[in-house]
């Protein structure tokens, strides 16, 4: 379909604001010298949607590599350090256990990227769609821009992956929080927390989309979800994409949400780091029982941290001294090439004690994150973006994951695969190609996080390809899970970065919203990939949504935060 010239340029200049997940701006740090590596509610819940899958009662994970899934087909170096100090070996005092699956908080809401340790639903509750449409009356919140630090341009409105996180707090909780006085006194708040690229905080009353505070201004673009505090804590994990506007480099904050008060921050200008640069766009996990935070940096480090937080409810005085700091980095055999990065720059998921990541150099991997070990890798070929997605078959747990176009590109186009891959050993199932093209900056491919069918489409994937079949175009498919064949496919003018979300009213139908980088955001028919309803929001939508029974939250490049609800 040809577009009109001035909306071309429109949104080609939108789109060239954006520094992309591999974007050719950033500079491609050298590796630095590593000594002493070694090889290596106050609401009623919603009743639960029974669902269809025939997955039995998951195994107890127990990864282990095949001859080829071992770390060493890809050259690893390990390496670690505790509290400062360099050591050989290591093992968690507090060993961390995320088990394999079910609520990451016993509060209603969206607590991180993608909705919890398998990254599998940014959504909470159901929503009972009837009319099957958009509203088009949604409240907005106006946002704004931040300077990029090399003077070329701005940063502006809610970037890839900008999920909103959202809490409904308990009424103890809500009455200590710096609030105007109507969001304090209001009994069921449910708030939504959005971390945007104009460095700033908001807070904003799902139900009305009024500000409850102003916002907390931090003074970094805000590129990734953060997370919350699954315990109810008040407490924001979040890291910035770039540098602020004066140079400071980029790193993370961890934020009281009592009073917008930074508890402590990191990884910034980190010794221990193979790699320079330390955008901080991963979505980080808490486990609960242990007070531990699991945080993946874009410069080559996995960082956790025994939090030793302190909450007093009742007066709202909130404290975190991290009093056991332990980072683990890596080097691969395409580490120093000059062409591929280290770093996380994905959200990681939790089985058990292993952490499953994909990185920008193009590995997927298994990690012991109570001894700190690789246990396997899988060539995943190229810089990866989307967040890997884990669901048990069977009991059987499997990854679904795709890849940018950036490194491995002939030119500009090149094969784009999907796979499935066990999670046990890393080995693929299947694999699935689509071709797409790249522009530098701006990669082609997966940027988006795979959704997955849940109850009445629980045989399908839904996967949001970028840049296919032309270089500015792309396409929604749905694949077959068994097999990885395509069932169907909604193509668009427009490429999307944004993630889809599958959204399910009581009795399990589920409903698809789908955002490109035109600004159009799709309802579909999850079965059948139907289109339903469309709403314009006016600018490119890169950031993912998430969803509260019925009202769905996304921000806009076009500084605009929407607050949409399914009817």
């Amino acid at each position: 379909m040809n577009k009109p010239v001035a909306a071309i340029t429109a949104v080609v200049m939108a789109s060239l604001l954006v520094t992309s997940a591999c974007s050719s701006t950033v500079p491609a740090d050298p590796i630095a010298s590593m000594p002493a590596v070694t090889e290596v509610p106050t609401e009623e819940m919603p009743t639960p949607i029974e669902s269809t899958s025939p997955s039995a009662a998951p195994e107890a994970f127990a990864p282990h590599a095949v001859d080829s899934t071992k770390p060493s087909k890809m050259g690893i170096k390990e390496g670690i350090q505790l509290n400062g100090k360099t050591v050989s070996s290591y093992q968690r005092p507090r060993p961390v256990d995320f088990g394999t699956g079910g609520a990451y908080s016993d509060l209603p809401g969206v607590f991180t990227f993608r909705g919890g340790p398998l990254r599998d639903d940014p959504t909470y509750g159901t929503a009972d769609i009837v009319n099957k449409k958009f509203d088009q009356t949604p409240w907005k919140i106006t946002t704004s821009g931040l300077r990029q630090h090399d003077g070329t341009g701005s940063w502006t409105g809610s970037g890839w992956t900008g999920q909103p996180l959202i809490v409904q707090w308990p009424d103890a909780t809500r009455k200590v929080l710096q609030r105007d006085k109507s969001a304090k006194d209001k009994e069921g708040l449910t708030e939504a927390i959005y971390a945007t690229l104009d460095g700033h905080i908001y807070f904003i009353d799902v139900d009305t989309g009024q500000q409850t505070r102003k916002p907390v201004a931090l003074g970094f673009p805000f590129k990734g979800a953060g997370a919350l505090d699954p315990r109810g804590i008040p407490v924001l994990y979040v890291g910035s994409g770039d540098y602020s506007p004066s140079g400071a480099p980029s790193h993370v904050f961890v934020v009281s949400l009592v009073d917008g008060k930074v508890l402590f921050e990191f990884g910034a200008r980190d010794s221990f780091a193979p790699r320079g640069w330390s955008g901080m766009d991963s979505s980080p996990l808490v486990d609960a029982a242990t007070d531990t935070l699991i945080y993946c940096g874009e410069n080559g480090v996995i960082y956790t941290f025994h939090l030793n937080t302190k909450w007093d409810q009742s007066t709202g005085q909130l404290t975190m001294k991290p009093d056991e700091t332990v980072k683990y980095r890596y080097t691969t055999k395409r580490s120093g090439t000059g062409k591929y990065w280290l770093g996380i720059e994905s959200s990681p998921v939790m089985i058990g004690h292993y952490m499953i990541a994909t990185d920008n150099a193009g590995d997927l991997m298994c990690i012991d994150i109570n001894t700190m070990k690789m246990i396997w890798v899988q060539d995943v070929w190229d810089d990866t973006n989307d967040t890997p997605v884990v669901e048990f078959e069977n009991g059987v747990p499997y990854i679904y994951i795709s890849t940018s176009l950036h490194w491995t590109a002939k030119g500009s186009k090149g094969p784009m695969p999907v796979w499935k891959i066990d999670a046990t050993t890393g080995e693929i199932v299947w694999q699935h190609n689509y071709p797409c093209y790249t522009v530098s900056g701006l990669s082609g491919g997966v940027q988006g996080t795979i959704a997955i069918g849940k109850h009445q489409d629980d045989a399908l994937i839904y996967v949001p390809v970028a840049r296919t079949p032309t270089s500015w175009a792309g396409k929604l498919v749905a694949l077959d899970k068994a097999t990885g064949k395509e069932v169907w496919a909604f193509p668009t003018a427009n490429y999307a970065w944004s993630s889809p979300v599958v959204v399910y009213d009581p009795a399990g139908n589920g409903y698809i919203v789908y955002s490109d980088s035109s600004g159009t955001m799709y309802l579909l028919d999850a079965l059948t990939g139907k289109q339903l309803d469309k709403y314009a929001a006016g600018s490119n939508i890169e950031a993912s949504p998430a969803v509260y029974n019925n009202r769905l939250i996304v921000g806009t490049r076009g500084q605009r935060i929407l607050g949409l609800n399914l009817t």
